[in-house]
């Protein structure tokens, strides 16, 4: 990383969400939370935003700095805040199998869902899943995501889990990237969840002695891991200094939204299943809710209540859930334009959910998700406005793409 400063000069309109960080990213979000800024100058030093503002009021310490001509529109990179980005193979018939019919649970119970792409990634080595990974890395980049949390769960053994950790590490100067720990993502055949989540325990300790992984998930279903389970799990990992999500709320009613609450966890990811008792519980929780529509659409899922929880004051981000089975798209033009269209999100919100909600929901909303001083300089420059975004299913020409001040597009 340059230790010199770079001013970013010819910036015809820039995208601080100054206005959305106030809020929390909770609330009335309007285009003046956006807090558009027209003919601005952006310095950068030491991968962090040090100043912004015009150039004819520029702090003579930077008047070293070198100068470099953006021409375009600058917006703060897109977070991915929920994938199963880290695999082998693919689940091209069960695509064929659920149109025709046939459930997400009958998949499995046939060997097929989580288990048919643990069987592809366990038989393949850690440099051949780095290097799929990595692939699919460089395509959110190209959309302008400059953060994506990747989820391990395609092992279901220990060493296997371990492995697509060491795969994800082996990744990380392409995009910033957050390791999360989902080895309860499934049940291994012939194991008790019981017996899994006491091996699991150990295999924290070890990831934490490491430092493999930030944030720990797991699966709360019916016919996988019971409320009860992941609070005693996810209490553990606390305790041992991570961050903790949930899979809640997805297909059936489960409770773990609420649990997500109570324990304190980063967010609660799914949430479709929510009552309007469940929003007024969760309406100030410092948990953030994550809405992942592409996998309602694949899976012919109703949509979360979304505007009922944004009215109320719940904090909500956006993800693609991109993964090889319920939701093999990475396109994030298409989660904005299905969080319009079937859950009445406005595109304010949608942008806000995209950056300082997922933000929060990683844990690094003092630092991410936004353009401000302090704040990686993670961003990308378009000749777009802000307002074709999430219209088309095509992604407007973004030109260049910077993460914590490198060029990486």
């Amino acid at each position: 990383m340059s230790k010199k400063s770079i001013l970013y000069s010819h910036i015809y309109e820039l995208m601080t969400l100054e206005g959305v960080v106030e809020q929390k990213a909770r609330g009335l979000i309007t285009e003046k939370q956006l807090s558009l800024k027209k003919n601005q100058t952006m310095v950068v030093k030491d991968g962090r935003v040090a100043w912004i503002g015009k150039k004819d009021k520029l702090p003579k310490s930077f008047f070293s700095a070198i100068e470099q001509s953006v021409n375009a529109n600058v917006f703060p990179g897109f977070m991915e805040c929920h994938t199963h980005s880290v695999f082998l193979g693919d689940r091209k018939s069960e695509f064929e199998l659920r149109n025709t019919g046939t459930s997400y649970q009958e998949i499995t119970k046939r060997g097929g869902g989580i288990y048919s792409t643990v069987a592809a990634t366990r038989s393949g080595s850690v440099k051949k899943i780095s290097e799929s990974l990595e692939k699919r890395l460089q395509k959110f980049l190209q959309q302008g995501v400059t953060t994506v949390e990747v989820k391990t769960g395609y092992g279901l053994e220990s060493h296997q889990e371990l492995k697509l950790l060491n795969a994800i590490k082996q990744t990380q100067d392409l995009v910033h990237v957050v390791p999360t720990f989902l080895g309860a993502h499934a049940i291994p055949k012939n194991r008790t969840s019981q017996e899994y989540l006491k091996d699991l325990k150990k295999d924290l300790l070890f990831i934490a002695k490491k430092k493999l992984a930030k944030r720990v998930d797991i699966f709360v279903e019916k016919g996988y891991f019971s409320v009860d389970e992941a609070k005693d799990y996810l209490l553990f990992a606390k305790s041992l200094g991570f961050d903790v999500c949930l899979h809640a709320e997805q297909l059936s009613r489960t409770g773990s939204a609420l649990l997500a609450h109570q324990i304190k966890a980063k967010s609660s990811d799914h949430n479709i299943r929510l009552n309007d008792n469940d929003i007024k519980k969760i309406a100030q929780s410092e948990t953030t809710y994550v809405l992942l529509p592409n996998a309602d659409f694949y899976i012919h899922c109703p949509y979360p209540p979304a505007r009922k929880m944004i009215d109320a004051g719940v904090r909500v981000a956006l993800s693609t859930d991109f993964n090889p089975g319920t939701s093999p798209s990475q396109s994030i033009q298409l989660v904005g334009l299905l969080a319009r269209l079937k859950m009445n999100m406005s595109l304010p919100e949608v942008f806000a959910a995209w950056t300082v909600g997922a933000a929060y929901a990683l844990g690094e909303e003092t630092f991410r998700g936004a353009l401000l001083p302090g704040y990686s300089a993670d961003f990308f420059a378009t000749e777009a406005s802000w307002s074709e975004f999430f219209y088309d299913l095509l992604s407007p020409n973004i030109s260049k793409v910077w993460v914590s001040g490198e060029r990486k597009v």
